[in-house]
């Protein structure tokens, strides 16, 4: 439920430090150049909020709601965005290291070009995305639904990928390692010995 409203103000290169908002509703702000350290967002609603070139640190955004929301050449580092969803959003070339994107839904998101690296992404929503081309290095996939995803061409170096279902989440000429590439055999139902 909802109790507080923001709606049209210019936040942008705005500092926002160690500062709580809980159950608030911020509709068409401009949050481009935002700074965020610490700050927490508890089931916050964000509507067709301005996120581009913004820097969020340690922040929490907690079973909060986006939509309609541009993270262009955002960065988020050590962030938490444990069970938040993500609608008609644009992700062009954002920035995620480290974190808890655990349990986030994001079905159908256009990830082309974002690099998630040491992100913990498990049990995420990821159905239909479009993220041929990103990069997820050394994150945690495990648990995600990935069903009719395209991870085309992406970089997952690291990753978990026992998730992942060949026959469902389209994976040409993504980047894997050795070891990663004897999972992929194995959800094949391949066996894999030594020479």
């Amino acid at each position: 439920m909802i109790e507080h409203t923001v709606r049209g103000e210019d936040w942008y290169a705005r500092d926002i430090g160690r500062e709580t908002f809980s159950r608030t509703e911020f509709i068409d702000v401009d949050m481009t150049e935002a700074t965020t350290s610490g700050t927490v967002f508890e089931e916050c609603s964000f509507v067709n909020v301005k996120f581009n070139a913004s820097t969020h640190t340690d922040t929490a955004f907690v079973n909060c709601t986006f939509r309609g929301g541009n993270f262009f050449d955002a960065t988020f580092t050590r962030c938490k965005l444990t069970g938040s969803t993500f609608r008609d959003c644009s992700w062009d070339i954002v920035k995620v290291v480290g974190g808890n994107w655990g349990f986030v839904g994001m079905p159908g998101a256009r990830l082309q070009g974002a690099t998630f690296d040491g992100v913990t992404l498990r049990e995420a929503d990821l159905t239909s995305a479009r993220c041929s081309g990103a990069s997820f290095l050394s994150c945690d996939l495990s648990g995600a639904s990935l069903a009719k995803a395209d991870f085309d061409l992406a970089d997952l170096r690291g990753s978990d990928l026992s998730a992942f279902d060949p026959a469902t989440v389209s994976l040409r000429g993504a980047i894997i390692t050795e070891r990663q590439a004897v999972a992929i055999a194995a959800a094949f139902g391949l066996q894999v010995r030594e020479d």
